[in-house]
């Protein structure tokens, strides 16, 4: 039961409706005896200056942020997290102390996926796109010590600038361009591919980024896609014997560090999976 007592958390963005995290957080939050309640919240563009000041006059826990407010609700924040910051992106906004700070967990879910199946340093990893989504796995990336970080994408463009922008804010070098076209002539070299493109995603499920013949049972594939539940990437890969991970790892492991930045506790992970499975199946 609702009650003044209760704590609230959420979700922003325009649209909103699509999101899977309310069932995810609330299952945790009841299997949990926890007095929490996560809600979704439609902001429109004209209102997203007084979001944050707005919160904490409600005193919300804290806030999950998607598409479009990942870099426009930065500068109402007090605080960034080192990681957000070089990204320059947020998806989670804790409030504490009168203070909004905000972190990106987008890629520490990406690393945990991987994690489970493969260690990640010293081996060669080939990113599929530049965007948002890679941005923030990449960045992610460098604290693991990879041999090398190849950024396979469309446009030349994206990938420089997110290239230029590792070089200049980390420590790591190893990294380059190859469009993605031409992936093929790296495969081999490869240890763990990683989708972060929309490409094979729900309608378009008979799509797939790249040429995937070369792909074996050496290889680790990650689609960052959730829906489906199983893309073509992935059902190639994992035809040729590759070690495959759905996008529903990431998506999970995201929302459970945001939880735990929220209410500084740790839901086991099936209290996530449970809920999204079956929404994701029936969706099927």
């Amino acid at each position: 039961m609702i009650t003044g007592k209760t704590k609230l958390t959420g979700v922003i963005g325009h649209p909103i409706k699509h999101s899977f995290s309310p069932p995810m957080h609330n299952t945790a939050y009841e299997k949990m005896n926890m007095d929490y309640v996560y809600v979704p919240f439609h902001i429109l563009p004209e209102n997203i200056d007084n979001l944050i000041t707005s919160a904490k006059t409600m005193n919300i826990q804290g806030l999950n942020v998607t598409i479009p407010y990942k870099t426009t609700i930065i500068p109402q924040l007090d605080e960034i997290d080192e990681i957000a910051q070089k990204i320059g992106a947020i998806n989670t906004v804790q409030f504490k102390n009168g203070k909004a700070k905000g972190y990106n967990t987008d890629g520490i879910g990406a690393i945990k996926s991987l994690k489970k199946y493969t260690k990640l340093e010293d081996k060669n990893i080939l990113i599929l796109g530049a965007g948002g989504a890679s941005k923030a796995i990449t960045f992610t990336l460098t604290y693991e010590n990879p041999q090398s970080i190849t950024i396979a994408n469309r446009t030349q463009q994206n990938a420089d600038t997110l290239i230029e922008n590792i070089k200049k804010q980390t420590p790591y070098t190893n990294i380059s361009y190859i469009p993605i076209q031409n992936t093929d002539e790296i495969i081999d070299n490869i240890d763990i591919i990683i989708n972060t493109t929309p490409i094979g995603m729900t309608p378009n499920t008979d799509e797939c980024p790249i040429n995937t013949d070369k792909i074996n049972q050496k290889h680790t594939v990650m689609d960052i896609i959730y829906n489906p539940l199983e893309t073509k990437l992935l059902k190639k890969a994992k035809q040729q014997k590759a070690q495959t991970i759905p996008g529903t790892h990431m998506l999970i492991n995201q929302g459970i560090e945001a939880f735990k930045i929220f209410t500084n506790q740790t839901p086991k992970y099936e209290y996530f999976e449970k809920p999204l499975l079956k929404i994701l199946t029936q969706k099927q």
